[in-house]
């Protein structure tokens, strides 16, 4: 059985550089795959491997400046949802790309997923869902409103747009493990927004406290790792994803025509050009030769799904 931890931070590094060696040939003894990234305002990452590796990695993590404190969200696999591991530095641990946003200076309420329906369920409450288009369409709480946004990065500019469908409603925000909603309930805050609440612990940690039978989200929640998708009692779902596009993909996207498995899906069929697709299926016939000889090649992904999108937002 594979321990999957979710995890971020917002801390001051003064030199993040000088960390990342350590934490990558710690990660590398310890037969850790997946991604940590590093940056001065913290650290952020979703890592796999066996018990006794993950509880290393967080306890190295938690001697970092600032971390001691740190929480995680686990869950677990049947096979490795990664292929290698990478620890990277970034400027920011999550791109929102709004030089004065700082999550330790405050943030919005705390709302525990125990508390979550009664809050979104009252009229007076707007539910906005923080994460990237690709992940609200195959799965999103009841009511919630979707920005449509393709990067985090998109969110600012969003809400200049439509601040004023908001006027005297209170605003509860949610992403997949609450690190988006660190900095969006921040900036809500600093353009103005008197009440402003967030899901603690994120969507991951709702549907591991929430039963099914008295939740109010509906479809699968999109993860940034192998697995693709996660459910109630965050079971692995039954999405894959499109190796060309990474998009989550259902076993009727895979059926559709347009479908050819790690050149292209229904979706991206019309993004790239014929040298792009050649290159994709020459990938596909390198991985396919590899796999019969018994090794794995490194644009394969390690689970079912026909890839994944990089960790990195939560």
């Amino acid at each position: 059985m594979i321990t999957i931890a979710a995890l971020y931070h917002f801390t001051r590094l003064d030199d993040p550089a000088a960390l990342r060696t350590g934490l990558q040939d710690l990660c590398d003894a310890e037969g850790i795959r997946g991604s940590l990234l590093l940056a001065r305002e913290g650290i952020n990452g979703t890592i796999a491997g066996p018990r006794a590796g993950i509880e290393a990695v967080l306890a190295r993590i938690r001697a970092l400046p600032g971390c001691s404190d740190l929480e995680h969200k686990e869950s677990h696999a049947d096979a490795m949802p990664f292929g290698r591991m990478k620890v990277k530095l970034k400027r920011e641990i999550v791109t929102m790309g709004q030089p004065d946003i700082d999550p330790r200076a405050r943030v919005g309420h705390y709302v525990p997923p125990a508390e979550w329906n009664a809050l979104i369920s009252s009229p007076d409450v707007a539910v906005i869902d923080t994460r990237n288009d690709y992940e609200v369409a195959i799965g999103t709480f009841e009511g919630a409103v979707d920005p449509g946004t393709r990067s985090f990065r998109e969110f600012p500019a969003w809400w200049e747009q439509n601040r004023e469908r908001f006027h005297n409603k209170r605003i509860a925000m949610f992403c997949t493990g609450g690190i988006r909603c660190e900095k969006s309930t921040n900036f809500l805050l600093q353009q103005g927004v008197s009440e402003v609440y967030h899901l603690k612990g994120g969507i991951l940690k709702y549907l591991e406290d929430v039963p099914e039978t008295g939740s109010l989200w509906h479809g699968q929640c999109y993860v940034f790792d192998g697995r693709v998708s996660v459910g109630h009692g965050l079971k692995p779902g039954d999405y894959g994803s499109c190796h060309a596009c990474r998009r989550p993909l259902s076993a009727e996207d895979r059926a559709r025509p347009e479908y050819e498995e790690g050149v292209q899906c229904h979706r991206c069929a019309g993004e790239y050009s014929d040298a792009d697709r050649a290159r994709f299926r020459e990938r596909m016939r390198q991985m396919e030769l590899a796999e019969r000889r018994g090794t794995r090649h490194l644009g394969a992904n390690p689970s079912s799904a026909p890839g994944s999108r990089p960790a990195g937002e939560g």
